[in-house]
């Protein structure tokens, strides 16, 4: 049932963080407003159409897609009213030389077989690893991603204690996955999820196996129409339940009084509000939307932060069909560690870079023209690089090159539309700190209390949301986070005062 309230708040930002914040507390009857900056919601999750071509212009990877469902389920809805959901089989492709390949399928006894036939004995250690990777995925869920993540306390409860060990989180990714497999290409597969969480398999935590249950087990899903239907559906909801939405509103500033947010000054006049969430990029709500003797921490502290990758993304639209490619493809045919030195130890643009490519077009015929194919291409790169268009041009070179010798197509010629992104605008567009696209690296010294507080240490009525605070980046941290600053602000006694 709905709270009475007179109460108002203000959430800056229409990314997933922020929609899920701004969903939470109106259905709980206050009066919720959402600042965006852009003409439409879903934050990094927007898409652009251009020739007939729908291009996602952010997230195209789905993982855990029972975040979503159950935060529609909590909200009296299904998700399924919303949008179409469905899993990808195969599940991706990972590209080692141009004749090699490994086709990951969606069903688990078929990545054990796969495994086996790679490695012997692969197929029975894989169970195992499986089996620890879904401890600490469940435990996870249940026991930590809902915690604020404000003091060591909330890791010294009998439930947290009792499952420390187990979650490894005093060991490397790379130490654990080494343990059971040998075989250089079953360790790219096991590691290349921790790339979304931006370091190195060395540097993570052990306890991200659980990023290869949410693969394996969980499976590779794809919303219809892209990941922008997904960022609809939120929006929709919101609007369902009462939020209002301030589009092409961007936040310039925000006035404090007495050590309290009064409201935010914007390109379009004064948004006053009892309570403010940030779902922006907290480092410039932190420096530079605040008073500069406001800021949370300091600019000494943001600069010792390891920060997430940035990526150098390109959007090409090509006037028919590629061959050999699946929805999603990994060209891993380079040196992986010599890519990461330039992402985390030496940061430079990368002299043979790994990358991603994904081809929504081979599942999802409405996001291209017929007959034709819609690519996406993403290199990671170190946050804070200068990007020219020569530099841009010299990679698109780079990743058509290599993809048309793995597909046996020359299809540059062919080529209607191409459109480059990259640090800058990630800057430009979302105030990205040094440009980074997936927010902090998930090292240990980032996790639960050590990352930035969703809570301002002087400001009652401020809170921040979103992939630079818990649990962490990505779409489905990113929903947790938004219900979790929520939940947070609700169990205070400032909406009640």
């Amino acid at each position: 049932m709905k709270q009475v309230s007179g109460k108002s708040v203000l959430v800056i930002g229409a990314g997933f963080a922020g929609l899920a914040a701004a969903i939470t507390l109106a259905s709980q009857g206050y009066d919720v407003t959402v600042a965006e900056k852009h003409a439409t919601a879903g934050g990094r999750a927007r898409s652009f159409t251009e020739q007939g071509f729908t291009f996602d212009m952010g997230p195209s990877w789905y993982w855990m897609p029972e975040v979503a469902e159950t935060f529609f389920k909590r909200h009296g809805r299904c998700i399924s009213d919303y949008l179409s959901l469905i899993r990808l089989d195969p599940s991706y492709q990972m590209i080692f030389r141009q004749d090699e390949s490994v086709v990951l399928p969606a069903a688990f006894t078929d990545i054990c077989s796969l495994f086996e036939s790679l490695e012997k004995g692969a197929g029975r250690k894989l169970e195992a690893f499986m089996r620890e990777a879904e401890y600490k995925y469940r435990t996870a869920m249940k026991t930590y991603v809902n915690r604020p993540g404000l003091h060591i306390k909330e890791l010294c409860s009998l439930e947290v204690l009792q499952s420390f060990l187990k979650m490894d989180m005093l060991q490397s990714f790379r130490t654990h996955v080494g343990r059971y497999f040998k075989d250089e290409r079953l360790l790219r597969i096991l590691e290349f999820p921790i790339l979304f969480l931006g370091a190195t398999a060395s540097r993570v935590p052990a306890m991200y196996s659980m990023m290869n249950y949410a693969d394996m087990k969980l499976g590779t899903w794809y919303p219809m129409g892209g990941m922008v239907s997904l960022s609809d559906a939120f929006s929709r909801l919101a609007v369902e339940t009462g939020v209002s939405f301030c589009l092409n509103t961007e936040v310039e500033g925000l006035e404090v009084v007495d050590n309290k947010v009064t409201g935010a000054n914007t390109n379009k006049g004064f948004l006053s509000a009892d309570i403010v969430i940030s779902g922006a990029d907290y480092h410039h709500t932190d420096r530079q939307l605040l008073p500069a003797n406001k800021s949370n921490y300091s600019e000494n502290y943001w600069n010792k932060r390891v920060m997430a990758p940035s990526c150098l993304i390109y959007y090409i639209g090509v006037k028919r069909k590629v061959p050999r490619l699946h929805h999603h493809n990994l060209f891993f045919g380079h040196d992986l560690d010599k890519h990461a030195e330039a992402i985390y130890n030496k940061p430079s643009w990368p002299s043979h870079p790994l990358f991603y490519l994904c081809c929504p077009s081979k599942t999802d015929a409405a996001v291209a023209p017929v007959g034709m194919e819609n690519l996406f291409y993403l290199i990671p790169t170190a946050p804070g690089l200068a990007d020219t268009p020569a530099i841009r041009e010299k990679y698109l070179k780079q990743v058509l090159t290599e993809t048309a010798s793995y597909c046996g197509d020359n299809f540059e010629s062919d080529i209607v539309y191409s459109r480059s992104y990259a640090c800058s605008d990630f800057i430009s567009d979302y105030h990205a700190y040094k440009g980074n696209a997936y927010g902090l690296a998930n090292t240990l010294g980032q996790t639960a209390f050590l990352k930035p507080s969703i809570r301002h240490k002087k400001i009652d009525n401020l809170f921040f949301t979103g992939q630079l605070t818990v649990p962490g980046p990505g779409v489905p941290p990113a929903i947790l986070s938004g219900e979790l600053v929520a939940n947070h602000v609700l169990k205070t006694k400032i909406l009640q005062s």
